[in-house]
């Protein structure tokens, strides 16, 4: 899962894998904004020049661009479409002229957090249980939400329900055990899937590759 905030490598021609996370990305005059993926993101051709970006912890994103996540879930938008023109303008010219573009994204992925305000301590809440492998109507009762309230402020926050987004973390979840070296079966088991067989379903389903594929590439 991604780190509370964290700039990104240069994009390459490897999918994307959802992760629960959205993205501030810079490229040379452009701002824009990746929304959280229900399926893994396969970039396009245009990729050539610099590109620097600042991945935030899931359900934080949206209170910091002022728009909700499920209106940009599966999407790369311009952050002109979602702030004033004027103001992406300036901040663009900013971060081109900068030393370093990724500092100066970072310094502006700061600056949006601080006027945001601090983060909600019941988003966190959520994720980290899901993350930890509890269902979702344990993790409503942990967090104190009606179902259809957590699925309600999932939405806005996540971009999803908290059947997805625990369905995503638990993608994770296996993929870094079977990078280590851990064994699928055992993989499968630790992370909740129900067997092997389930675990490459899921796999296939949310990345459109097969495990072994996967963790090669």
């Amino acid at each position: 899962m991604c780190p509370p905030a964290a700039v990104l490598p240069v994009p390459s021609a490897a999918p994307v894998l959802p992760d629960g996370c959205m993205d501030l990305l810079w490229t040379d005059g452009r701002l824009l904004v990746a929304g959280p993926d229900t399926r893994a993101f396969r970039p396009g051709p245009g990729l050539a020049g610099p590109w620097a970006g600042v991945r935030f912890y899931p359900g934080t994103a949206p209170a910091l661009l002022g728009v909700p996540a499920h209106e940009l879930r599966d999407r790369r938008v311009d952050l002109a479409d979602l702030r004033p023109a004027a103001e992406v303008r300036r901040l663009t010219a900013r971060i081109d002229a900068a030393p370093d573009p990724a500092v100066a994204l970072e310094d502006l992925a700061l600056r949006l957090a601080a006027d945001a305000g601090p983060a909600d301590r019941l988003l966190r809440a959520v994720v980290e249980s899901l993350a930890a492998g509890r269902s979702v109507t344990a993790t409503a009762d942990h967090v104190g939400l009606g179902e259809r309230q957590l699925h309600r402020r999932s939405l806005t926050a996540f971009g999803y329900g908290p059947k997805t987004l625990a369905r995503i973390l638990r993608l994770q979840r296996a993929l870094a055990l079977a990078r280590s070296g851990v064994p699928f079966a055992d993989t499968a088991a630790r992370t909740g899937f129900a067997d092997q067989a389930h675990l490459a379903r899921d796999v296939r389903e949310l990345t459109g590759m097969p495990l072994t594929g996967l963790l090669r590439r």
